[in-house]
């Protein structure tokens, strides 16, 4: 009896581990699973696009914030006067081209008079020289109206000349003249720096490492905290090189993390890394050595998740373990969504 319990125990132990090894072996071929997975989204270093002295503060480190929403305010002293210079400027500068237009107005003027007095010469000079070949009249008074004439179709160029270089003064008349526009572009300028005297929140999202105060001094381009947008999530899965050949873009995931123990997320694969963790490191390692040892490489796959929960707030960089579905057929993966 004793025999025959004896061998029964050790067959059910042999169907449990018959049973438990292909059920390992059929989960780690068509479902290829990793530990080694952190969870990622959009972050926005916040900057301030002008330097000055922070004079409002209307969030807090940690605050869920939404997209246009104020989050500090600097100094606009400066810059609206910057603004109104601006504006003095663009006003100066239609001044100087209702100047130019006068003038050129003027040279026009100045040329239709020198071809009325070139006409009204060369009409005498002409009558003259009737005269002077009738005998009615001596040479010199003709000479004397030819040199006038000469003298009017001199006045006229030097009227042209001067009409050419007033026009060329000028350029393009009305908003079109490059003083005005230079003018209206400095404005504009003034303008959008005026505008940046408040910062606002590029996304939905949450706040980190915000420590500023009113008083604080902020300088252009350098970012003062982090906005973690909260639209979009995915994981960063490193899978074993010899999980690849079964992994395809659109393949359906299960996501868990650590934070919320066996809660699981529904997840799509939707791209895979073009090389592995290690080949663009700092220091790659160095394979051309007598005592190479192969090892087995990681390769990021990035997995969307697709029901993120306010019940469950995910954070960036906090571990996660993925499972992909390889027997499913993959889905169609927009091109916008593999984008980091």
């Amino acid at each position: 009896m004793k025999r025959i319990i004896r061998y029964a125990v050790i067959a059910a132990i042999a169907i449990v581990l018959v049973v438990g090894g292909a059920w390992y072996w059929y989960d780690s071929k068509y479902y290829p699973s990793t530990s080694d997975a952190y969870v990622g989204a959009h972050t926005v270093r916040i900057a301030p696009q002008i330097s000055g002295r922070v004079v409002d503060v209307a969030v807090h480190d940690h605050q869920h914030v939404n997209k246009g929403q104020l989050l500090y305010r600097i100094d606009p002293t400066t810059y609206r006067l910057k603004v109104d210079q601006a504006k003095a400027q663009l006003s100066l500068a239609k001044q100087q081209v209702a100047q130019l237009q006068a003038s050129v107005t003027a040279a026009k003027a100045q040329v239709e008079q020198a071809r009325v007095q070139l006409a009204n010469a060369a009409s005498k000079a002409k009558r003259q020289q009737r005269l002077v070949s009738r005998g009615y009249t001596d040479a010199q008074t003709a000479q004397d109206a030819q040199a006038a004439e000469a003298a009017a179709r001199a006045a006229l160029g030097v009227s042209e000349a001067r009409l050419a270089e007033a026009r060329a003064q000028l350029g393009q008349t009305g908003d079109s003249n490059h003083q005005v526009q230079l003018a209206k572009a400095a404005l504009g300028m003034a303008d959008t720096d005026l505008n940046h005297a408040q910062v606002s929140a590029s996304c939905d999202g949450r706040l980190s490492g915000f420590k500023l105060r009113p008083g604080d001094y902020v300088d252009q381009g350098q970012p003062n905290f982090v906005l973690v947008c909260d639209t979009h999530w995915w994981v960063d899965a490193n899978f074993k090189e010899t999980d690849l050949a079964r992994i395809k873009p659109g393949e359906t995931a299960s996501v868990t993390v650590d934070t919320y123990g066996s809660h699981a997320f529904r997840g799509r694969v939707i791209s895979i890394n073009p090389a592995s963790g290690t080949a663009f490191s700092l220091l790659p390692p160095e394979n051309a050595t007598g005592n190479w040892v192969k090892v087995t490489q990681r390769v990021p796959v990035r997995v969307e998740i697709l029901n993120p929960s306010p019940k469950y707030p995910l954070r960036v960089g906090t571990s996660a373990e993925v499972s992909i579905d390889t027997l499913k057929a993959p889905a169609a993966v927009e091109a916008h969504q593999s984008t980091p």
